[in-house]
């Protein structure tokens, strides 16, 4: 797997910690899982175009 797609990926697990976190201390805010799942969704385009 290129760099570039594992760092996406690292970038994705991070930003679901962080989006977890953020829900836990301050309560759900639907924009920042929103944006998540864009991201994790453009990871796994990355994932599939390069397989």
């Amino acid at each position: 797997m290129p760099s570039s797609t594992k760092a996406m990926g690292v970038l994705t697990v991070g930003g679901l910690v962080a989006v977890t976190a953020y829900t836990v201390a301050l309560g759900s805010n639907g924009w920042l899982w929103f944006g998540w799942v864009v991201l994790g969704l453009l990871t796994l385009g990355m994932v599939a175009s390069r397989t």
